[in-house]
């Protein structure tokens, strides 16, 4: 922002540089009660005026140093250099500097206005607008205060949710960027065309990344990305940004050493201080050292290296236990989709007594829940695509232990339909229906990044409305299939089954 003065017209007027247009931004203008006066001085001392109102005065001069740049997008600022600059400013008698409270959020304001970045609130307000102005030395600072007020639409409500227990808690995105993918078996990963994939992601708004310490270089791969978070977006992108990871340790004995190295491990790897979210899988229920993990994990947890403590995989009678010892784990992460509805059983009854969320995968169980699978018949060669990923594979398993091909092929027929009428795709449809489930903080969907892409899909979940008669529609298809609960288990028993 930049003073304009006009010594023919006596009032002050203020001058927004290389503002977005009016129908994006509305700013209330500068009004003063009684007329203001400018004085310049001539002659040797012309570069300098004064702007005054009443008792009110101030001396500057005329060529403003304006500190807009320092927001971001103009190249990274170093602090010692930037301040030695000013210095050389100064001391060459271009001594007023205008500035802002706001200009880190002013580049993202503009970078949003372009459709660069994601849109996590829908429309800004910029009011209150007001010069102050202060003095150090001979040196003049204008600062413009602008509060803001964003105004949450509806749909930006249904985008992001926060689960916590007691004083833990995390605000994360409903649909979450599962990273999986990149273990192997999904195509070769490039590293550097899979982090520019998930700044794409988080530039569109999805801004949760799930992954694991085997989920081969997972980790390694949200580091370089958070870094470029840092260097290359303003610092509200990277508020928004989560990264949720798993420890998926042996049974072995649980020390406090042991935890904790494992736990630096990921923080390296992902170049945080803190973990977003640490969620804990075990696999042998009948080795009780699960619950002197979760303790040592939280003890990390209050000395500020984990923010919240969750599980993944965990049923729900040691879900009860866990937290019966007094461990206040925000979430559960299961296997959950129209085929799979077991966490909806007892699980989900827990959850909402003890406010516990629960993060689902498996969602569109690989692809399957999409179009390219519809009137497919996979026992004639050639004629369906081939399940040639570890996660088609999985998940046909599943759709075999549910009802068989025929049944899923209803299934898809249902969704396509519902797809249809609202203009979206089958695993939009898919992923919002098990969304709307009761417990459901969010859903995954897995990212083959660099390789595939699918955040139009992802983003309609939010504007997507599933009325009555889809709902009745896909539960009709749904309990035509076999209980679950009944063949496999409860959530995360089929790991443990021998």
């Amino acid at each position: 922002m930049a003073a304009s003065l006009n010594n023919a017209v006596p009032k002050l007027t203020i001058t927004t540089a290389a503002r977005p247009e009016s129908r994006w931004l509305s700013f209330n203008s500068v009004r003063c009660c009684a007329p203001t006066t400018t004085t310049t001085t001539t002659g040797a001392g012309a570069h300098r005026i004064t702007v005054k109102n009443g008792n009110d005065s101030l001396d500057i001069c005329r060529v403003l140093n304006g500190m807009w740049q320092t927001s971001g997008g103009w190249g990274r600022i170093d602090r010692d250099d930037a301040v030695e600059a000013m210095l050389r400013y100064a001391d060459a008698g271009l001594s007023t500097f205008d500035m802002a409270d706001h200009w880190s959020l002013w580049a993202f304001l503009q970078l949003k206005m372009a459709k660069l970045l994601y849109q996590p609130f829908s429309s800004f307000s910029l009011n209150g607008m007001k010069l102050e102005s202060g003095r150090v030395g001979d040196v003049r600072k204008v600062t413009s205060l602008k509060p803001l007020q964003c105004v949450l639409t509806e749909e930006d409500n249904r985008r992001i949710v926060v689960v916590k227990n007691g004083k833990d808690s995390l605000d994360m995105c409903r649909v979450v960027n599962g990273m999986w993918q990149t273990s192997g078996g999904w195509g070769k990963i490039d590293r550097d065309n899979a982090v520019d994939a998930m700044l794409k992601y988080a530039d569109a708004g999805l801004t949760t990344f799930d992954m694991a310490d085997i989920y081969g270089p997972a980790e390694d791969l949200y580091g370089i990305f958070i870094n470029r978070i840092r260097r290359e977006r303003p610092p509200e992108v990277l508020d928004r940004v989560r990264g949720l990871t798993k420890w998926v340790p042996p049974p072995v004995k649980m020390t406090g050493s042991y935890v904790r190295q494992n736990i630096d491990i990921s923080r390296k790897r992902m170049d945080v201080s803190s973990l977003d979210m640490l969620q804990f899988h075990w696999w042998d229920y009948s080795n009780c050292g699960y619950l002197d993990a979760l303790k040592h994990l939280n003890d990390l947890k209050e000395e500020g290296k984990i923010k919240t403590v969750a599980l993944t995989n965990f049923d729900t009678e040691r879900l009860q236990i866990i937290l019966e010892n007094g461990i206040p784990v925000v979430s559960n992460q299961v296997q959950h989709s129209l085929v799979d509805m077991r966490p909806q059983q007892k699980m989900a009854e827990l959850c909402q007594l003890t406010g516990v969320k629960l993060i689902t995968y498996g969602t569109v169980m690989g692809g399957l829940l999409s179009e390219k699978f519809l009137d497919t018949n996979l026992s004639i060669p050639f004629s369906a695509p081939p399940l040639n990923t570890p996660s088609l594979q999985k998940y046909k398993r599943m759709v075999d232990a549910w009802g068989g091909w025929s049944l899923f092929q209803s299934l898809l027929r249902t969704l396509n339909k519902i797809a249809s009428k609202h203009g979206v795709s089958i695993p939009t449809v898919a992923v919002k229906y098990i969304l709307d489930q009761p417990a459901v903080a969010g859903s995954m969907i897995g990212v083959r990044l660099g390789l595939a892409e699918h955040i139009n899909d992802a983003n309609a979940v939010f504007s997507l409305v599933l009325d009555e008669e889809d709902m009745n529609s896909i539960q009709e298809v749904s309990k035509k299939g076999k209980d679950l609960l009944k063949v496999i288990g409860d959530c995360g028993d089929e790991y443990r089954r021998i």
